[in-house]
């Protein structure tokens, strides 16, 4: 994604998570927006395959659980599908271009 697309005035009401390597180094990261979005969502190439994706997406459920949220969506990747629906979430409308890439919308309900 453009840099450009990535940061938003919305990165200061969500809740972010980060996992970071044993030296410091961010190596994933995710957030949890106020109405139960999970988005920008990104593992760092040599890290995936680790079980990152999963820790973040993990904890950012979690935390909308803890908060009385009734379920998550987010805006998949094409290519991420399967990854989300191992953890659950199921395929909901059409496929829709994001900063000219496709997508998927996939919910989560607790």
């Amino acid at each position: 994604m453009p840099l450009e697309e990535e940061l938003d005035p919305k990165d200061a009401e969500c809740l972010h998570a980060i996992v970071y390597d044993a030296a410091g180094q961010a190596v994933g990261t995710g957030r949890l927006l106020p109405d139960s979005h999970i988005g920008r969502m990104a593992v760092r190439r040599s890290w995936r395959g680790a079980g990152v994706g999963s820790l973040l997406l993990t904890a950012l459920m979690d935390a909308a659980r803890r908060r009385g949220d009734a379920g998550v969506v987010l805006a998949a990747q094409m290519q991420a599908r399967p990854f989300y629906a191992r953890h659950g979430f199921v395929e909901e409308g059409e496929t829709f271009m994001d900063a000219g890439i496709e997508h998927r919308l996939m919910r989560l309900r607790f």
